[in-house]
């Protein structure tokens, strides 16, 4: 099974963060979009991708777009790679035989869904697709009502796409 396609409805989503708080997707998409991104710590491309997500979160973030990691981790092991990483936006654990993972078909992590307010996927990213990025930024910009700044800086060498 692939992972969901745009256009399909999200699944929803109920589970606990790096703190224990349990929290779903019905109510971050009451404030507007979701930006779910499904990763392992120990996957090389997921760990060049977090920096560009958290790049994005400081952006956007906010009160009207939410943020999450989804871990197929340990709480341990996500907060220390929040740690490694930088990373400040929420991460929520994906246990009990990954559940919500099966739910949206993850196959290859990293795996990033944007989903609109509405509950329908907007975006599906698997790997590192430079574009989609681009497009997630631009799409996030547009819902907190800002300009869209450039998400990659232009002395940095990006590839297009890294497989997951």
């Amino acid at each position: 099974m692939a992972a969901l396609a745009p256009g399909k409805a999200a699944p929803a989503i109920s589970l606990e963060n790096t703190n224990s708080q349990e929290v779903s997707l019905a109510d971050a998409l009451e404030k507007g979009p979701v930006l779910a991104a499904f990763f392992k710590v120990n996957c090389p491309t997921c760990q060049f991708t977090f920096p560009f997500l958290e790049r994005m979160y400081e952006m956007y973030g906010g009160s009207k777009v939410t943020f999450w990691g989804v871990s197929q981790n340990n709480a341990r092991d996500t907060r220390d790679f929040m740690k490694e990483f930088g990373i400040k936006f929420p991460m929520l654990i994906d246990k009990d035989g990954f559940a919500a993972s099966n739910r949206y078909g993850i196959t290859n992590v990293p795996t990033l869904f944007l989903i609109s307010p509405d509950g329908k996927i907007q975006v599906t990213s698997v790997g590192f697709a430079k574009a989609d990025l681009e497009n997630i930024a631009a799409e996030a910009a547009r819902a907190t009502g800002t300009p869209a700044k450039p998400l990659f800086k232009p002395a940095e060498m990006i590839p297009e796409y890294k497989p997951g």
